[in-house]
């Protein structure tokens, strides 16, 4: 049953990089991040009581709550990262390296949580990166591409910070349920989010936010919202090596998205690409 979860969460986390592209055009990145985590915050917590989890944080231990602020911090820096990536870049090239994340993933479960390292996973992780960085492209750096390639740093930090979100969650929620974990991780972003708007004096921006961008953003949490609870659900119930590969299968339709809907060019190079990162996460689950 975790495989559905993962697939969902893939789904719907394709869907979010669409909806906060379009929203973040006109809005500073961290704003965008503060406002989207506030609705993902909402969602969360309001599924905590659909299913009555709230009942059981008071027996949560130290050591599960300290992995899931560690989490959330994680998470909040993966946000802050990626969608100021994809504020400066093209999503079908900011996307690719922020979905690498998967062989960091794979890396660190093997070092901390002790998930085998096969020979199969090792012949995935060189698919997954061989196809990223033709995605990404190849081209030597000229002066006018040093410029074009400003998102690249903030989006490998994405990557760095993803991949250390789900160790940290997959220690974290042991024991705890799902839904509550969720959003205990999703307050700790919010709260890192906001700090760092204040911070910068970004808040005196929302009155000049437009209708169209406010629509999309609220969209774009509530897809992470439901990205997240069956994300962190799969992750509970299945390995972490695995359960992160299928998630960032979520490239297939924000390229398409972004294909389709932003006309953003996609050459053979970053198609031949995409189908490698494919091949390489399917071949978890076929071998």
């Amino acid at each position: 049953m975790w495989k559905v979860y993962a697939f969902a969460s893939a789904f719907f986390a394709g869907i979010v990089s669409i909806l906060a592209k379009i929203g973040i055009n006109n809005v500073n990145s961290n704003l965008a991040t503060a406002l989207r985590t506030v609705v993902v915050a909402v969602f969360a917590w309001l599924m905590v009581f659909v299913v009555g989890s709230q009942t059981q944080i008071s027996s949560i231990d130290t050591r599960s709550l300290t992995f899931l602020t560690l989490s959330g911090l994680a998470t909040g820096a993966s946000w802050l990262c990626y969608f100021k990536a994809l504020q400066v870049g093209s999503v079908s090239k900011v996307v690719p390296v922020d979905k690498s994340s998967t062989l960091l993933t794979m890396l660190f479960a093997f070092i901390f949580l002790g998930e085998e390292l096969t020979i199969v996973k090792v012949l995935a992780m060189a698919l997954i990166g061989t196809g990223t960085y033709l995605m990404v492209g190849t081209r030597t750096a000229e002066k006018d591409d040093v410029k074009s390639y400003r998102w690249l740093p903030y989006a490998i930090l994405s990557a760095v910070f993803a991949s250390l979100t789900a160790i940290l969650g997959k220690i974290g929620i042991v024991g705890v349920e799902a839904n509550l974990g969720t959003a205990i991780r999703t307050v700790v972003v919010l709260v890192m989010a906001w700090l760092i708007v204040v911070m910068q004096g970004k808040q005196q921006e929302i009155s000049k936010i437009d209708r169209k961008s406010w629509a999309f953003l609220t969209l774009s949490g509530f897809a992470t919202g439901l990205s997240w609870l069956a994300f962190y659900r799969a992750l509970q119930e299945g390995p972490a090596s695995i359960v992160v590969p299928i998630d960032k299968l979520s490239i297939i339709i924000t390229v398409a998205f972004g294909f389709i809907v932003l006309r953003e060019e996609l050459k053979k190079k970053s198609v031949l690409g995409l189908l490698l990162i494919v091949a390489g996460t399917l071949s978890l689950l076929v071998f």
